[in-house]
């Protein structure tokens, strides 16, 4: 049985961290890091049986703006439709329904979001960012 839970004490940081050392975007993020990150965050997991096979986390003010980071769902589970139902149930969670500019940032999973109605930046030229090494 799949299920999807905003309950921060469900999620296995180890995991988490685990797969988020080795990936492009958060490569060598320490546990503590990750624990840092979950606090400040609103996170989801997703669990098969109640093992833990996937997380998200959203960066918000819950009115205006939310930066959707580190989605992933467990190798051993990719393909099955998971990733879809972390994402639909993020997009319909109640505490998120005012969010007027949800953004996020993916190299590969376009397909993904878009079915959700993320589109590219209809004014990327307003963005800045600063990258801090």
């Amino acid at each position: 049985m799949i299920s999807v839970s905003t309950d921060k004490t469900k999620l296995d940081v180890p995991f988490i961290q685990n797969f988020l050392k080795d990936i492009y975007w958060a490569a060598g993020r320490t546990l503590e890091e990750v624990q840092r990150t979950i606090d400040a965050s609103f996170c989801f997991g997703i669990y098969l049986d109640d093992k833990q096979i996937g997380f998200a986390r959203v960066i918000t003010d819950y009115v205006v703006f939310a930066y959707l980071m580190d989605v992933f769902i467990d190798e051993k589970y990719r393909g099955k439709g998971y990733s879809s139902i972390l994402i639909e149930t993020m997009m319909n969670e109640p505490q998120l329904q005012e969010v007027k500019i949800w953004r996020l940032a993916t190299t590969d999973a376009h397909f993904l979001y878009e079915k959700f109605g993320f589109t590219k930046l209809n004014h990327p030229e307003k963005m800045m960012e600063k990258i801090v090494k």
